[in-house]
């Protein structure tokens, strides 16, 4: 077992934060061990005008990562959850998902305390099609345009006059002391998070079983089996980030609840189902609630999202 390991990370601010928390986990957990990042520049991070859907999806911010781990630049990755596709490529693994952060979206303003507040045709910005379809469809006097950019720059988008409010992750904010910017907090009910919102995964190659052998303590059992609910429901759907699609389980006893929800971009369908299942088998029941999600007419709003 070696004494060092390299972490591949994006170079946007909240990501080195992620990477930093997770280098320091390791470093407590294992005495002698050097950690150190390696900063890496995604194609995600680079095209900041054209809407992830648009650039080809949430597999832009991983690629350059998986690069680095296939040609031993890097020892291990760590994703936001939410940005990790449902497919990794042959000959790679989730070797952790670690204890999750507040899930929930956060309201963004510097006039306005919540959504209800907004006067009509005001302009909210997000990145995000599943926060478009869910603000549209409670609010549908507002105009909700794009948002790309790391965290600080859509914070001073906002702050010169570009959007009366915005919409972000909780998690994101917390992590970087920015927890001040929150107006308010929508509850699941308003707006549904994305599959493994405010988790962090850890992505290795299958056969370094020494590097799944040291991330291994941080993997937290009821995160992990509820992001995994989670994405099951997005990769029965052929989920990507074209696809305005909602899902979030919770953890009760032995068992877990589900939410999920599928929905056109504006707001005006939106197909939503839920169950329970045991937590010792999240995917059957993400599979489960997507076909539940079909029986409510998914596949009728999937289609027309079909180019």
């Amino acid at each position: 077992m070696k004494a060092r390991l390299l972490i591949g990370t994006r170079r946007s601010r909240l990501a080195l934060w992620q990477a930093g928390h997770v280098k320091a986990r390791l470093e407590s957990l294992h005495a002698g061990l050097a950690v150190e990042l390696l900063p890496v520049s995604t194609r995600g991070d680079e095209l900041l005008e054209a809407t992830l859907a648009q650039a080809g999806g949430k597999g832009l911010f991983v690629k350059e990562l998986e690069a680095a781990l296939a040609d031993g630049r890097a020892d291990l990755a760590v994703h936001s959850m939410k940005d990790l596709p449902v497919n990794l490529p042959p000959g790679f693994i989730l070797a952790a998902i670690t204890e999750r952060e507040d899930p929930r979206d956060a309201f963004v303003s510097g006039r306005y305390a919540e959504l209800a507040e907004l006067p009509a045709e005001s302009v909210v910005g997000t990145s995000s099609l599943r926060r478009q379809a869910q603000i549209l469809e409670r609010y549908p006097s507002l105009v909700v345009r794009p948002l790309r950019g790391n965290l600080d720059t859509r914070l001073a988008k906002l702050d010169r006059g570009d959007y009366a409010a915005i919409v972000l992750a909780v998690a994101g904010l917390t992590r970087l002391g920015l927890a001040g910017r929150v107006r308010s907090v929508l509850p699941i009910e308003a707006s549904l998070p994305a599959a493994g919102q405010a988790a962090l995964g850890i992505e290795c190659l299958a056969a370094r079983a020494d590097v799944i052998a040291f991330v291994a303590p941080l993997a937290d059992a009821v995160a992990s089996a509820c992001v995994r609910a989670e994405r099951a429901v997005n990769r029965a759907l052929g989920g990507n980030c074209a696809i305005p699609l909602g899902a979030y389980a919770e953890h009760r006893g032995s068992s877990l609840r589900l939410r999920a929800l599928v929905a056109s971009p504006d707001g005006r369908r939106i197909a939503r189902a839920e169950g329970e299942g045991e937590g010792a088998d999240p995917e059957r029941l993400g599979d489960r609630v997507a076909e539940r999600l079909r029986r409510e007419g998914a596949d009728e709003i999937l289609a027309a999202l079909s180019p």
